[in-house]
């Protein structure tokens, strides 16, 4: 989310980050036009594959769409073996959850799930609810100095790091100096680097609106400063690694140490529900334990959501799992077959369509629904002013002829997004 965040120069900072009421006045026309032309807010019932009944009512009556809208990259979130997981769990505690904060009592479940998470990515793993508490409660200990030995860190916020993050920089304001600096802006990275003793970084690891962070260069900053990395990899998780550790944790060492926190979703690629937190030391591990905020004064993920991530474990130290991977890879490249985008020719699901003017951003993604495809029309505040678009989440569900028919709608509205024809792919 853009913000228009003032930094101080040394100190906690005393300046405002929050601009709530600006947002809300220069997004509310394209709030009101997107939910007018039935875009956002829109119910529907699941079916197979990416497919959804559109709408309420008679389920025979309801139309059917192909959604290009869900992150659950490898076509996880319906498969048999994590819908089963979630009964099982119910059935076997006959409860959905126990209204207690985690400090206290703990599902036996929730318990082999973070130690199953732990040893498939090689980390300590902490289970929430969502990612967005997961960064709630990891946050005011970054700020805190307990996990940079004692010293407060300058903590150096990336400029359009997810709005999961940045929502925080009060907190964090509250405690230290914050910083936020351009996208992937490893020189002024390394500048703070060298002026402060402790810096801390926050970032994604896959944006949600594409590209990514570069991890080869922040884990050289690493080595040469002590920069403690935090690096958010929502939309990264499961696309990578032969258990799926995720774009971030596939390019750190088998240890990860006490550097580095990435924080990851159960909802996205991996097809389940909740977030996680893989830490590096046991030291970190009894510090989140005991005074991370969702962690201490709520409760654990429900056990359908525990249930279901065990199921997804299963699926991720199976085979299965680089069977969908390599199907993701392919649909992808169907997709940057036929149609040109920023994100042409990486290895990530997400695909944006720059459009630029809201109003036509708008108008386009409801043609589109129209004609049975659901995409993303993203426009300030999740995007600069000016910049609105289409994104497309590619999946391993999806048909190739899906794929191939949703370019062909697109390329008939944006003509110049064509690519160059490739006549060599034929995939299943």
């Amino acid at each position: 989310m853009n913000q228009r965040s003032e930094l101080s120069s040394a100190g906690p900072s005393t300046r405002h980050f929050r601009n709530t009421d600006y947002v809300i006045n220069e997004s509310r026309a394209y709030f009101d036009a997107a939910h007018e032309a039935g875009l956002m807010a829109v119910h529907g019932r699941s079916t197979i594959g990416r497919a959804f009944a559109l709408g309420t009512g008679s389920f025979d009556s309801r139309s059917k769409v192909i959604d290009f809208v869900r992150c659950s990259y490898l076509g996880l979130d319906n498969h048999p073996m994590v819908v089963a997981g979630a009964i099982d769990a119910i059935q076997v505690h006959h409860s959905l959850h126990w209204s207690c904060a985690r400090t206290r009592l703990n599902f036996d479940l929730i318990a082999e799930l973070e130690t199953t998470l732990s040893d498939m990515f090689s980390a300590r793993v902490l289970a929430f609810s969502t990612v967005m508490l997961a960064n709630l409660g990891a946050m005011p200990l970054l700020a805190s100095g307990q996990l940079t030995g004692g010293r407060k860190p300058v903590v150096v916020f990336d400029r359009i790091a997810h709005v999961s993050l940045a929502y925080h920089k009060p907190v964090v304001a509250d405690e230290t100096r914050v910083e936020t600096i351009a996208h992937n802006d490893i020189d002024a990275l390394e500048r703070l680097c060298r002026e402060h003793p402790a810096v801390a970084y926050v970032c994604d690891g896959v944006y949600s609106m594409g590209g990514t962070s570069p991890i080869k260069e922040l884990r050289q900053l690493q080595e040469r400063y002590g920069l403690f990395l935090y690096v958010d990899d929502a939309h990264g998780i499961s696309l990578f690694g032969p258990q799926g550790q995720g774009f971030a944790r596939s390019q750190f060492p088998e240890v990860l140490g006490e550097r580095t926190i990435i924080a990851a979703s159960l909802g996205k690629g991996f097809g389940a529900s909740g977030g996680i937190l893989m830490l590096g030391t046991a030291d970190q591990e009894a510090l989140f334990r005991r005074y991370s905020i969702p962690y201490a004064f709520s409760v654990a993920p429900n056990l359908a959501a525990v249930g279901a991530g065990l199921g997804s474990c299963k699926i991720h130290r199976s085979v299965e799992l680089s069977e969908r991977q390599w199907r993701l890879a392919q649909r992808i490249e169907v997709f940057d077959s036929r149609v040109v985008t920023a994100e042409q020719g990486n290895s990530l699901p997400i695909r944006m369509i720059s459009i630029g003017s809201e109003a036509k951003a708008i108008a386009i993604a409801g043609e589109l629904l129209k004609a049975g495809f659901y995409t993303s029309v993203t426009f300030f505040p999740t995007v600069a002013r000016g910049k609105a678009g289409i994104r497309v989440c590619i999946t391993a569900d999806h048909e190739v002829d899906d794929i191939d028919r949703l370019c062909d709608c697109i390329l008939e509205r944006v003509p110049n997004a064509t690519a160059e024809p490739n006549m060599s792919l034929a995939f299943p």
